[in-house]
């Protein structure tokens, strides 16, 4: 299994792919990022819920639900964008693979394009699921900055923790879930989330590139899940994940491609 940090360059290096038609650009960065690995159809393990036409291409909900075949477990979660400037959007690494796991996360949508979710099982084996996400406009990623640089700045890594002790989507008996149920987690982060393709409307210079590069999360002082973003992220991006039902501590750190590290912990009371 690669690392978070070869993934990264992965994502680095497919930013100069031209606009292939849609088949040739899936074909190009599942050859990038699997080789000659088989990619089995995910149909019936991964529930994608997005928008036909997106609202807001700036600021777009994205969420899947994935389920591992029987007697396997989810190891690690990528979510491609296959026409934006940096198609592999996110990657969820999970420290100890779940026979469940659900995102939901904002995202930029440069464009019309197709949608995958890849699910690879702690054994090796991958599932894939697809759709198409229509959007309002083109060139999201590249649209001037809904806050001002400087009072984004004053706020960035600041982060919100939030819980709640139902996971929409997921139908669990009241009884036989005391255990074994998910929760939601919600985590709002401050952050500017700059694509490196913004122009300052003063200056009428580029902004840096500058994004949340990696969001590592601890259940209750362990290691539970790591994501790898990207540029598709949102500005100020909201990530909302399952994690088990009787988690009482949340600690998140975040670290942004300048290298600034933030962090946040929250105790709950547990569900």
């Amino acid at each position: 299994m690669k690392t978070l940090t070869s993934l990264a360059i992965i994502m680095v290096s497919l930013i100069g792919l031209p606009a292939f038609a849609a088949d040739d650009s899936w074909d190009s960065i599942r050859a990038d990022l699997y080789g000659t690995r088989s990619v089995q159809d995910g149909s019936n393990v991964i529930a994608i819920d997005a928008p036909y036409r997106s609202p807001n291409d700036a600021r777009t909900d994205l969420a899947a639900q994935v389920v591992a075949p029987v007697g396997l477990k989810i190891a690690r979660v990528t979510l491609v964008l296959d026409e934006n400037p940096m198609p592999v959007s996110a990657v969820f690494e999970l420290d100890v693979p779940q026979t469940s796991f659900f995102f939901d996360v904002t995202m930029r949508v440069n464009g019309p394009t197709p949608l995958h979710v890849v699910a690879e099982t702690a054994d090796g084996q991958l599932f894939v699921a697809e759709t198409f996400v229509k959007t309002s406009g083109s060139g999201a990623c590249a649209a001037p900055p809904g806050t001002d640089p400087k009072l984004a700045r004053a706020t960035l890594g600041q982060m919100h923790l939030a819980m709640s002790d139902a996971l929409p989507g997921v139908s669990i008996g009241r009884v036989s879930s005391l255990i074994t149920r998910l929760s939601r987690m919600d985590l709002d982060i401050s952050h500017p989330s700059h694509s490196g393709m913004q122009i300052d409307q003063i200056s009428m210079l580029f902004i840096p590139m500058r994004y949340v590069e990696t969001v590592k999360i601890d259940l209750d002082g362990a290691g539970y899940v790591s994501l790898t973003g990207s540029i598709s992220l949102s500005e100020n991006p909201q990530l909302g994940l399952s994690v088990p039902g009787d988690t009482s501590r949340v600690s998140v750190t975040m670290t942004d491609t300048d290298g600034t590290v933030s962090k946040v912990t929250r105790q709950f009371g547990g569900f």
